[in-house]
């Protein structure tokens, strides 16, 4: 039984990360780019690009950083 919910855990983290950090690369990729070149005729191109590269990254961030920053964050609370 813990080991089922263990697994359930594992999986709702996960899935945690993956929507997380789909949202939040796709809006800080979307502003950047717009901030910094506006809106050229490959936008989306260089959106979708930079979206792809930040996803790489934000991933195995969130996976491996947020566990240590939750225990930290529970012990100080």
């Amino acid at each position: 039984m813990k080991k089922n919910k263990k697994r359930v855990e594992l999986k709702r983290k996960i899935i945690f990360a993956l929507v997380m950090g789909s949202i939040t690369t796709g809006i800080i990729s979307f502003s950047l780019i717009a901030i910094n070149i506006g809106f050229p005729k490959n936008f989306i191109y260089l959106w979708l690009k930079s979206w792809c590269l930040a996803y790489l990254f934000v991933i195995p961030a969130i996976l491996f950083i947020a566990p240590p920053i939750e225990r930290l964050v529970n012990r100080i609370s």
